[in-house]
């Protein structure tokens, strides 16, 4: 049956038959993007989009506006997974749903402007995540043409004006500036303006129970810092260094931040550290923090990373994933320079040198990558990519790579780019053409490391580091009096390499050495020996004991660990001491204060039916999956199982975060091998939703 033939008995014609005759589905079908930008350029979507939370989909209606280029009989969305409703003023423009992609068919005249409109449901298997109190968005990797007919292809950029309706009790964050807010009594109307446009993977939303704090760039940008209601008290720490990472990174770029504002949201169980969506930083809520949980694991670095991104990634776009370094590696950069900014120099050079150490690995065991290698790791883009940055500009010079660099961006903003368009704008800057540099360091898979150590020594501090790390085989006698030196006031790292330095070896020389580093109140040293010493010699009990108040709550877990080992005498009162801590967003140290508590005989005996419960709730789909993995594994240790656990068991091993899925679902075998537990399995059949009882047949082989 040909195209004309199926639009006649879809009664989608309106059209003189002619036309079509020579159209086959077989092309229709056949039609491949890379001809398409070709022959049509999408210039805006208009759309107005309900996520009904229940029913887990998106029920929207949206106006698509297109040029074409050249003479056309048809041109295409990508629509994964999205049923058409009905069409609405397509003026002989037929819409037809084939392939995974949305079709419009006419005969289409070259330098004409058409407009197209239509209404879609669908229940997104990805890029699209509903959760119980929260909806939001992934489209990188995931194609949000999931949710939102658009354009896999990074290389049509489109201006997207999105409103989106939901309930009047929540908060939503999405691309652009919000223009109106329409209270309809139980749902608002959310509206949102882009003036610029943007690749489609940069379309998001989330909503969710936010609220906001905004503060102002030097250059006027609004920045709104969102974060769910319950943690106002944790904005700060969270979103500490904000304002001076905006503030450097536009005056470092030399380009003016190019959107209308800029918003950031913690959203639980986000699939990765941070997603750059254009002018709406989606981020993992394990980076909201306390004071204390700032130390060990703080925001500063996605925060300046996903920041850069505004320029190298939505401003400024790859053509393919050839050119993926001008992402990660730029973003990475920035981050690092933002962060020397913010922490110092010698903390800019220890990033650098680790980062470098791992990079030297890879490509001594022969899988090192070129930057220009599309299916590279993320170390090579991200690692590699910050290395070759930095590299060159040591070559060419400060003034010069920042010029080349504006001269860049301001050429291709708004537009897609290959790797050699921003060599051929660093030489024209630079005057020279950079044929070497480009072989080492974009061509190259091995890792260049005698030009990254040349570059490394030009720091003091790193030089410092490098002698005494040259120390480790030295006899203990013989770098005492040097370490004693260096412990008086130490530098975080070279105090931590002491530290490591001084394991194994006989504490009659070591003693004085030790106490030298617990006094140095320095909070890296001291957790050094927290994380390196498993057996604590009596001399150094009310020393070690002292770790337990330190401003870090990996010190202070491994320290409660430690004591309660080597001192069983006094598990109660290091329980005690410990009891209500809470610690990092995955409650680190509570879940572990439970297990400890547990186990521990004669302690609190009446009260352990209820850390047993506590644990076991957080198995449930309330908390976030890292709470959720801490507590299933525990359970495991303590092999508890109960119905509760194991129904949250069933759920976390559907789990849309891939590593939080396997991981339960290796936990799920295993007990599957254990015939009692098999038993109770089968016991929970009548308990289970839909899913959920498909998914345990599976796993039971049953059909």
């Amino acid at each position: 049956m040909n195209l004309f033939c199926l639009l006649r008995k879809m009664k989608l014609l309106r059209v003189k038959p002619s036309f079509f005759c020579l159209l086959s589905l077989l092309f229709f079908s056949a039609f491949v993007f890379s001809q398409q930008t070709e022959i049509v350029d999408f210039i805006s979507v208009k759309a107005v989009v309900r996520p009904l939370l229940k029913e887990k989909k998106i029920i929207a209606n949206a106006s698509y506006t297109f040029k074409i280029l050249k003479k056309c009989d048809s041109v295409y969305l990508d629509a994964k997974g999205i049923f058409l409703l009905k069409n609405i003023k397509n003026h002989k423009i037929a819409v037809i749903l084939k392939n995974k992609k949305i079709w419009f068919v006419s005969n289409f005249k070259p330098n004409q402007t058409y407009t197209v409109s239509f209404e879609y449901e669908t229940s997104p298997k990805k890029a699209l995540y509903f959760l119980d109190h929260q909806i939001w968005t992934q489209g990188q990797g995931k194609y949000t043409s999931n949710w939102l007919p658009s354009i896999d292809d990074m290389n049509d950029k489109i201006e997207f004006d999105i409103s989106y309706i939901i309930p009047s009790d929540k908060t939503i964050v999405a691309n652009g500036k919000l223009v109106a807010v329409t209270d309809n009594g139980n749902v608002k109307k959310w509206s949102f303006n882009m003036e610029h446009p943007m690749s489609s993977y940069l379309v998001s939303f989330a909503v969710g129970d936010f609220s906001k704090k905004t503060i102002v760039s030097s250059s006027n940008i609004h920045m709104e810092l969102y974060y769910p209601t319950s943690d106002s008290l944790l904005i700060e720490p969270t979103y500490r260094y904000s304002k001076r990472i905006f503030d450097f990174l536009e005056n470092e770029i030399g380009v003016d931040y190019p959107w209308q504002n800029y918003k950031q949201v913690p959203l639980k169980d986000f699939l990765y550290a941070g997603m750059e969506n254009t002018s709406a930083t989606f981020f993992s809520d394990a980076f909201i923090v306390d004071s204390i949980g700032f130390v060990d694991r703080n925001y500063v670095n996605v925060n300046a990373h996903e920041l850069a991104h505004q320029w190298f990634g939505n401003l400024v776009t790859e053509t393919s994933s050839e050119s993926h370094w001008l992402h990660e590696g730029f973003a990475s950069y920035y981050a690092l320079l933002a962060e020397k900014e913010v922490f110092g120099e010698d903390y800019y050079y220890w990033k650098l040198f680790q980062s470098a150490e791992q990079l030297q690995s890879l490509s001594e065991e022969g899988k090192g990558e070129a930057l220009n290698n599309p299916k590279a790791s993320s170390l090579t883009f991200y690692e590699k990519g910050a290395w070759a940055l930095h590299i060159l500009r040591e070559k060419i010079g400060d003034s010069i790579f920042k010029k080349a660099i504006k001269n860049y961006i301001e050429k291709y903003q708004y537009k897609n780019v290959r790797i050699d368009d921003f060599i051929i704008e660093v030489e024209h800057a630079y005057g020279k053409e950079l044929i070497e540099y480009k072989k080492d360091w974009i061509l190259q898979s091995a890792f260049k490391s005698e030009q990254a150590y040349q570059s490394l020594i030009k720091s003091n501090f790193i030089n410092e580091y490098f002698k005494i790390s040259a120390l480790r085989e030295t006899p203990i006698t013989l770098k005492m009096a040097e370490f004693g030196k260096a412990l008086i006031f130490p530098d975080d790292f070279i105090g931590q390499e002491i530290v490591y330095q001084l394991i194994n070896e006989p504490l009659s020389l070591t003693l004085p050495l030790y106490k030298k580093a617990f006094n140095s109140n320095n909070v890296f040293v001291r957790q050094a020996i927290a994380l390196s010493m498993d057996k604590i010699p009596k001399e150094l009990k009310s020393y070690y004991e002292s770790l337990l108040y330190d401003n870090s709550y990996l010190t202070q877990e491994s320290a409660l660990g430690n004591l309660w080992v080597n001192f069983p005498e006094n598990k109660s009162k290091y329980l005690d001491k410990m009891d209500g801590i809470i610690g990092f967003r995955d409650k680190n140290i509570r879940q572990f204060w439970l297990f400890l508590a547990l186990i521990t005989e004669d302690y609190q005996t009446v009260k352990k039916e209820y850390f047993l419960e506590e644990l076991i709730e957080y198995t449930s789909s309330k908390y976030a999956y890292n709470i959720r993995e801490k507590a299933l594994e525990y359970i495991g240790y303590l092999n508890v199982w109960n119905r509760d656990s194991l129904v949250n068991l069933i759920d976390a091993s559907q789990h849309h975060y891939w590593r939080f899925r396997d991981f339960s679902r290796n936990i799920f075998k295993g007990l599957l091998e254990d015939e009692k537990y098999r038993e109770q399995f089968m016991l929970l059949k009548q308990e289970l939703d839909t899913d959920s009882l498909k998914f345990l047949k599976m796993m039971l082989n049953e059909k």
